[in-house]
């Protein structure tokens, strides 16, 4: 008996909290609810226009932060900064690849104007070769001609040439020519070989 009584006195204490909350505040949040979404439906912003109310009354406007926008247009600035130091670095990284490829192309330009040249030098240095051998072969010709037979060749060749070929020729040989010459054909070409041994030396 006195466990139902105590359930009755809970019941009426209870029942005016239940019907504030069931006649008042349940269909004042529903009707919230349905006017949100109607506004929504017709393109109203609802949150930013609760946010613009706000800052108008005294108490909501301390809650709301009035620099929201001045930190946004911050924010924004230090974005656009960044993007442009991004953009710069992009550029200088675009230079330097830039100048490494130049350098590269230079580089392989260098190399193939060396091998070039090297294989002007062989290509020389074979003819050099092949004109001593041509050179060796002419001075044994003339070894092994009389002197009577050489030394009117060597009176018709050009003085450098002449020179040249006695400066080479065995001594013994190259005084058998110089006596079938001329005396002074003779003197001139002892002269001009004198003074090619000074330069020599």
């Amino acid at each position: 008996m006195g466990k139902k009584a105590g359930k009755n006195r809970n019941e009426k204490t209870n029942s005016p909290f239940q019907w504030v909350l069931f006649a008042g505040i349940i269909p004042l949040l529903f009707a919230v609810v349905i006017a949100l979404l109607i506004m929504t439906v017709l393109g109203i912003n609802v949150f930013e226009k609760a946010k613009e109310a706000g800052e108008n009354i005294p108490i909501v406007s301390s809650v709301i932060p009035t620099d929201a926008k001045e930190e946004a247009a911050k924010l924004e600035e230090r974005v656009l900064s960044l993007q442009s130091e991004i953009e710069n670095k992009d550029s200088e990284i675009t230079s330097l690849k830039s100048k490494i490829d130049s350098q590269e192309s230079e580089k392989d330009r260098l190399l193939a104007e060396q091998d070039q040249l090297q294989a002007e030098i062989e290509e020389l240095e074979q003819i050099r070769e092949e004109n001593k051998r041509a050179f060796k072969e002419v001075i044994s010709t003339f070894e092994s001609m009389s002197a009577k037979s050489s030394a009117p060749v060597i009176l018709n060749m050009e003085n450098e040439e002449a020179v040249k070929i006695l400066s080479n020729i065995k001594p013994d040989t190259l005084a058998k020519i110089l006596e079938k010459m001329p005396p002074e054909d003779a003197a001139k070409y002892t002269e001009l070989l004198s003074a090619k041994i000074d330069q020599e030396y």
